[in-house]
């Protein structure tokens, strides 16, 4: 045993003096080999994690920090700089493991590398009994975990429909095709009208894999916009399928991908079909073991890296865990979500399909639904009624879990096996995309909101809440239905006549503080302008002329009397609402001249 203590010893020592440990671009997914490139019969799974990052001097730590913004994802850092609930822009954790250490480990024992976390400064190997031997004496390596595997309970496609065939539409047009009920349960549909659709928001997903052959993710005059994508089982940038996949792969991925980003007008559309998306394979469903934290924490990192405002999982953990670890703080896809909304990334989870009692001591959570800032989500049925699969908490340091509701029971998505089709699916898996992709919508409507603002704001105008004033002491419905209109409390425009150029034009404003002023904001070019006194907010006109009008208390509208100066028949004038001593705006309208 001594003479090979020596040899590790001097193995390491060489390595440390030819490798540096900062030379990982930030934002690049993990390498490695895929799991049947690496795996062997005795081989396991294992987290391996590290004393340090390499960097043994504060100075030399807080050198490397200072260094990272110049490499970062603008989109990240202006989340950060507007989110980031800790102290400064980054700290050690954001540095990458250290590559000396790494290097270390192969060299030593052997181990094949699967993924990289900076965030808990550790890699997971493949390694056989013998070589876990080898990692726990190197000197570099504080412990050795095993990496927590799991089975799959995923839905499956309930009854399908082509293009074409009958629809119901509550809404009167139809323009959601199959999904405009359960997205106006949850009144995302009115805040699309109000300009709300994703844009410019980052959704990343963690899921089975993503087939994008569907006419849905491929209009002609609104394709699917994909940022980026890691396969974290094949190690690779392609997540849709590949050789080798089973039949059955992509599938669930592919209805949550389609739940929120599809857009097929008359067919279906989804809550955030404007966003952009960051897409992340990270369970393999024809492995022993489909679910793999491993791979989940190095996902939520990628999409962190990348800009991402919102993260979504249907996917959850349990096999492993008992109740009673679900407190917070125990699980590592848990540890891996409370760093991800400390970084200002609005992240949602499903509760889980495990069902409810009424006993408010006895819970059926999965990991990381019991993560502090994460938005939980249970089913509903189309009535508003909770789904009998549906999980309930509390978490075990008693939290209320879940949180919100949106539509997990015969929910509307794309079809994962026929391009045109579409089909219905059951779980918590699907209520999740419809809150995720509502976030979405709600981010670009407020994106100067903090996770808890975004948080308290959805369960306060959530349904349950506003009959009861509280969440479900049962820990079932949690705050309720979300309503995201409502969540947004927007400005909004009860009347405009903007009548004949050079005429008088009365505007009016809804929903204003009583007391405060509403100011109505208007140029003849589209485009962005601060607000002063609004850190992260602006009206989205260029060279405005501003009028306000002040609130009498107990008033609840506005009114401005004005004509337009210069104004020509046929003339297009952009008009905004802006409240500055709240900070809240409407809704962007443009309208043209008689």
């Amino acid at each position: 045993m001594t003479l090979t203590l020596k040899i590790y010893s001097r193995i390491v020592v060489a390595a440390l003096a030819t490798l540096s440990c900062s030379s990982v671009l930030v934002a690049a997914p993990p390498s490695g080999g895929s799991v049947m490139d690496q795996a062997t019969p005795d081989s396991r799974r294992t987290w391996v994690y590290f004393v340090d990052k390499g960097l043994h001097t504060q100075a030399e730590v807080s050198a490397a920090v200072s260094d990272l913004a110049a490499s970062y994802d603008p989109h990240a850092i202006a989340r950060r700089q507007t989110r980031r609930s800790l102290p400064g822009l980054f700290d050690e954790r954001d540095l990458p493991v250290c590559e000396a250490y790494v290097q270390g480990v192969v060299d030593v024992t052997g181990a094949e590398v699967h993924v990289r976390s900076k965030w808990l400064n550790a890699i997971s190997v493949w390694a056989t009994p013998d070589q876990l031997g080898g990692l726990e004496v190197l000197p570099f390596v504080d412990h050795i975990a095993p990496v927590r595997v799991g089975l799959l309970d995923l839905p499956e496609l309930e009854r399908t429909a082509e293009p074409g065939d009958q629809l119901q539409d509550p809404m009167g047009d139809g323009w959601y095709g199959y999904a405009e009920e359960q997205l106006a349960q949850i009144n995302v549909i009115a805040l699309h009208s109000a300009g709300f659709t994703g844009a410019g928001v980052r959704v990343g997903i963690l899921d089975t894999g993503f087939h994008r052959a569907h006419i849905a993710f491929n209009h002609p005059d609104h394709p699917l916009q994909v940022i980026t994508e890691w396969d974290f089982v094949d190690n690779d940038g392609n997540t849709d399928i590949e050789n080798g996949d089973g039949g059955e792969q992509h599938a669930h991925g592919t209805m949550i991908l389609g739940t929120l980003g599809a857009y097929q007008p008359n067919s279906y559309v989804g809550t955030a079909y404007d966003a952009s998306f960051i897409l992340c394979k990270t369970e393999d469903l024809y492995d022993e073991y489909q679910a793999e934290e491993d791979n989940y924490v190095a996902g939520l990192e990628l999409i962190e890296a990348n800009g991402g405002d919102v993260a979504t999982s249907s996917l959850g953990y349990i096999d492993w865990y008992t109740q009673a670890d679900l407190d917070g703080q125990t699980a590592v896809t848990t540890i891996g979500v409370n760093i991800a909304t400390a970084n200002g990334i609005h992240c949602c989870t499903a509760a889980g399909n495990e069902g409810h009692d009424s006993n408010p001591s006895r819970s059926h959570l999965i990991a990381p639904s019991d993560a502090y800032q994460v938005i939980t989500c249970g089913a509903a049925e189309s009535t508003g009624e909770i789904a009998g699969f549906s999980s309930d908490g509390p978490t075990a340091d008693g939290r209320e879990k879940p949180e919100v509701l949106a539509r997990g029971a015969s929910t509307w998505t794309i079809s994962p096996y026929e391009d045109r089709g579409y089909g219905t699916a059951s779980g918590t898996s699907l209520s999740t995309p419809l809150v995720a992709g509502a976030v979405a919508c709600l981010e670009q409507a407020r994106p100067e909101w903090t996770v808890d603002e975004v948080r308290t704001r959805l369960f306060t105008t959530a349904d349950y809440y506003l009959a009861n004033g509280t969440f479900d002491p049962l820990f079932i419905y949690g705050y309720g239905m979300i309503d995201v209109l409502a969540a947004a409390d927007l400005i909004g425009f009860y009347e405009i006549v903007p009548g004949v150029a050079g005429e008088v034009n009365t505007l009016t404003a809804r929903n204003v503080t009583p007391g405060n002023t509403a100011y109505f904001v208007w140029g003849l070019t589209e485009g962005t302008k601060a607000v002063p006194g609004c850190p992260g907010v602006s009206v989205q006109i260029n060279n405005p002329q501003i009028g306000g009008t002040a609130m009498a208390d107990g008033i609840g509208d506005a009114e401005l009397i004005k004509t337009v100066p210069g104004a020509a028949s046929g003339m297009t004038v952009y008009l905004q609402v802006v409240e500055p001593a709240t900070c809240r705006k409407s809704n962007l309208l443009m309208f043209v001249f008689g």
